[in-house]
């Protein structure tokens, strides 16, 4: 765990046990392993069909058929990579959506201030940029409280300079929320820029759980980083550079 994890718990938030999860004939986990605490943030990558995002919806308990044990100690919310805003509610009612309670307007207001976008509250999703929207995806999921935040690669869709800002705007939230953070990204660096751990998922199993020991905030061009980058894109198996 990285040493600027907020409050410096050490208990754990989930625990997995022996998880597997058959398609068919897919075999897409096989036996997974994996403890979370409270604070850490942790990246899960690996090639296309490896299981990420199945291993994610299974800790949020979106998909019932797996074998072993899942535990969660605490609440969860979850951010995808579409937005899913309903285009006839305004911007504060996306981020109410399903809370109990008559506060519900202001519980979104708060949530959206947190996320920049307090002047947004009552426009349209259509009239959202796609950093917007995705942000108030991050508002809703905000509002719940969560002790932990299941991203699935919320970032994927966003230009450069948009990912740079959300990036800013998770670790600071992290930082003075102190959730845990299970991250789903198919981005190396994204993964090493952001984590306390990243996990290689290969085969239906945590092949490797690399520490990302590096004081934020990190720059892509720290040497820690670069060496970081080039560890986990070994154990992918990609090799770095442009053939000749």
């Amino acid at each position: 765990m990285a040493q600027d994890v907020p409050g410096g718990v050490s208990d754990a938030v989930v625990t997995a046990r022996g998880v597997r999860r058959i398609f068919g004939s897919d075999v897409v986990l096989d036996g997974i392993d994996l403890t979370l605490r409270r604070g850490e943030m942790v990246a899960l990558v690996g090639r296309s069909g490896s299981g990420k995002s199945t291993l994610l919806r299974t800790v949020a308990g979106l998909d019932h058929g797996h074998d072993g044990s899942i535990d969660v100690d605490g609440s969860v919310a979850v951010a995808f990579q579409e937005p899913r805003l309903l285009p006839w509610k305004r911007v504060h009612r996306n981020v109410s959506l399903g809370l109990p309670g008559a506060d519900g307007r202001q519980r979104a207001v708060d949530a959206l201030a947190e996320v920049n976008l307090a002047h947004r509250v009552d426009a349209w999703p259509l009239t959202l940029s796609g950093g917007e929207a995705q942000r108030v995806s991050l508002a809703r999921a905000l509002v719940r409280e969560p002790e932990l935040l299941l991203l699935d690669e919320p970032f994927g869709a966003l230009d450069a300079l948009t990912r740079i800002t959300a990036y800013e705007l998770l670790i600071r939230l992290w930082k003075r929320r102190g959730f845990a953070v299970l991250l789903v990204t198919h981005d190396v660096e994204e993964a090493v820029l952001l984590a306390d751990r990243v996990l290689v998922l290969d085969g239906g199993r945590i092949a490797h759980d690399v520490a990302v020991s590096a004081p934020r905030p990190r720059l892509r061009a720290d040497p820690d980083v670069v060496g970081l980058r080039s560890t986990v894109l070994t154990h992918l198996g990609v090799l770095e550079g442009i053939p000749a």
